[in-house]
């Protein structure tokens, strides 16, 4: 990684930027588009060739009815053989009625191999209250012989908490346990312009789990925050999780880097050096709605650990 780009992009227009470094050495990357129509993958060998990576779009929105509106904060998953891809989307009858969908590439490409459709996002059996309001932003990771679902919920509609939630998985598209509330928004930084927890991202290390999440509106309040938990510990259970007391990451007028978040996790080139991808603008003032504004560009961070191996999040 060219560390003479600290804090520029490494992709423009962005948001919610995702990036998972396969074994064949290169660098999936995918994010929600300014458009927020489509479902856009590149590849490159170095995160510094991202930007002007072939681009691919693999998935376009329905005329209407689901995933016809709000295609938001794309991540591609390589599970079981198969390459999954993981979104929101919404209805263009009711911009709000976000729900996450699953989609599934039918070859080993997943630039050029046939993606289909598998629906929404399956609750568990049994399990009536995941899923049917306000859903977004998952994310899949694995730990003891576990894989695990973590998104953004709101029970009560578009103005209500956004939570985070946490369940086993069954499979790629179905859950497991019913839903298990990970964090809510406690803290003041958590509450501006809304109340928030969304973009969840997971970090092993020492023997601990790290999951950050984004906090706040899509402005220059945008935040991260961190739960933290013993990997051996049952991860289901409110009692194995510490919530950080203040935001890990935030704004920084002097460096001109305004609302940064909905980060994922990957290693640099070198394969140890573990970075976060996150989004960010330039400037703080806005015309208009933060969340229709385009410029959140990716950007790449080297993640330090103090004395206890707990990450550090400090721009460079």
């Amino acid at each position: 990684m060219d560390t003479t780009r600290k804090n520029s992009p490494i992709v423009e227009q962005r948001a919610d930027p995702f990036v998972y470094k396969h074994t064949d050495g290169y660098y999936y990357f995918t994010g929600s588009v300014p458009s927020y129509d489509s479902i856009e993958l590149r590849r490159a060998k170095s995160l510094n060739e991202l930007q002007e990576a072939e681009t691919f779009n693999v998935w376009k929105k329905h005329d209407s009815g689901p995933m016809s509106q709000h295609v938001w904060a794309p991540e591609i998953h390589y599970l079981d053989g198969k390459w999954y891809v993981y979104f929101a989307a919404s209805e263009a009858d009711d911009i709000w009625k976000l729900r996450p969908y699953v989609l599934e590439c039918k070859g080993q490409n997943p630039l050029k191999d046939q993606w289909i459709e598998l629906g929404q996002m399956q609750a568990a059996d049994g399990d009536y209250k995941t899923f049917i309001d306000f859903s977004l932003d998952g994310t899949v990771f694995e730990n003891n012989g576990k894989r695990y679902f973590c998104w953004a919920e709101k029970t009560g509609g578009q103005f209500a908490a956004s939570n985070l939630y946490l369940a086993e998985m069954e499979s790629p598209i179905k859950l497991k346990t019913a839903q298990f509330m990970l964090t809510t928004p406690d803290y003041d930084w958590e509450r501006i312009g809304f109340w928030v927890n969304e973009g969840p991202a997971v970090l092993k290390n020492n023997g601990k789990i790290y999951i950050t999440f984004s906090a706040s509106a899509t402005g220059a309040c945008y935040c991260m925050g961190m739960m933290e938990a013993d990997e051996n510990s049952d991860l289901l259970d409110r009692n194995s999780w510490k919530k950080s007391r203040y935001p890990v990451l935030e704004t920084d007028y002097e460096r001109k880097i305004f609302g940064p978040g909905h980060n994922s996790f990957t290693v640099a080139e070198g394969g140890t050096t573990p970075l976060s991808i996150y989004h960010a603008r330039d400037y703080e003032e806005i015309v208009g709605d933060p969340l229709y504004d385009p410029n959140r560009h990716a950007r790449v961070m080297i993640v330090k650990f103090d004395e206890t191996g707990k990450p550090k999040f400090e721009f460079q």
